[in-house]
């Protein structure tokens, strides 16, 4: 399969971390001449080392077992390619429909409401002027409803990064009430014919029941201009908390009904086998991942280079 390098420049600098940590031992033990017996339980060790996850690793072993022994692969180079092919296939299996604009399912000539979820601390603020950053540059019309109205700071950042992508925040008082915030966002957004209404919203996981009544106000709101809105739940998962970060996805799935996820801080993550547990265990697409602090340092998630970028070298793709 061909790559283009210049693509994977951010996307492999991010991975170093679980480059070096893990699958930089995983693709060292396919530089041998020849396969044999102990290679398995080698590559089983350092997969679940990596937070793959012991029932996915021994499927995804096994199936990688069979394949070489199966069609007599005898070279290392080979049984590698097998296991990249493999590790696709869990990231591609769960997909739903592919999303038909760079990542996200968005209307032609409607506006498009994006919730974007996540617990406090995940990289959510960051993660939604990235996204907007992103969606601005293809030539989308933004604007971002600041609805975390529980925690000043949130507000405060939203806004300077929302000065630093030139999207308008529509932000209330600290404490305001989230649904009058998403009122008075898809006004300004009708107004000005925005393509995109990313709205924040309140991270309180641990007072399950505040964020569910929040939840509530801000679809009560948006459905009595849309009734299909949102129109997209995306999930901010904190990406150096590795399977930790399935119990609260599980938890946003219950409250609402995510429909992608953002991976943040994957940069700083040295647990980059945790994306495949949590891509098989929810059965949600990954559609974008964070590789850094700067506003540009988002990718679509693509899961064929994001393999790639597991095990390729940082200075092939410079």
């Amino acid at each position: 399969m061909r790559f283009v390098f210049a693509r994977l420049r951010s996307l492999v600098t991010g991975l170093e971390r679980s480059r070096e940590s893990v699958f930089g031992g995983v693709a060292a033990l396919f530089d041998r001449p020849t396969i044999d017996d102990g290679l398995w339980d080698e590559l089983e060790e350092r997969l679940i080392a990596g937070d793959v996850g012991v029932d996915l690793v021994e499927d995804l072993v096994g199936r990688v077992r069979d394949q070489v022994r199966a069609e007599g692969i005898r070279e290392g180079v080979a049984a590698q390619g097998i296991l990249k092919r493999e590790m696709v296939r869990v990231l591609r299996r769960r997909e739903t429909e592919p999303p038909v604009h760079g990542g996200l399912r968005v209307r032609p000539g409607l506006l498009t409401v994006i919730l974007v979820v996540g617990v406090n601390g995940a990289g959510k603020t960051t993660s939604i002027a990235k996204l907007a950053h992103y969606l601005k540059g293809m030539g989308r019309r933004v604007v971002i409803a600041a609805a975390d109205t529980f925690r000043a700071a949130a507000i405060e950042q939203l806004k300077l990064w929302g000065e630093r992508a030139q999207v308008p925040v529509i932000a209330h008082a600290d404490g305001a009430d989230p649904g009058a915030v998403v009122f008075d966002a898809w006004q300004h957004a009708r107004a000005v014919q925005a393509d995109i209404l990313l709205i924040d919203t309140a991270g309180r996981l641990h007072t399950r029941f505040n964020l569910m009544e929040e939840l509530r106000k801000v679809r009560r709101v948006l459905e009595k201009h849309d009734a299909a809105a949102p129109h997209e739940v995306l999930l901010v998962l904190d990406a150096t908390i590795g399977q930790n970060a399935l119990a609260q996805a599980r938890e946003f799935q219950k409250i609402v009904g995510v429909t992608g996820l953002i991976l943040a801080k994957l940069d700083s993550s040295a647990r980059g086998g945790a994306i495949f547990a949590i891509a098989e265990d929810l059965g949600l697409p990954i559609r974008f991942v964070g590789t850094g602090e700067r506003i540009e340092a988002l990718e679509v998630f693509d899961p064929e280079e994001f393999v790639e970028g597991l095990f390729l070298k940082a200075e092939r793709a410079a």
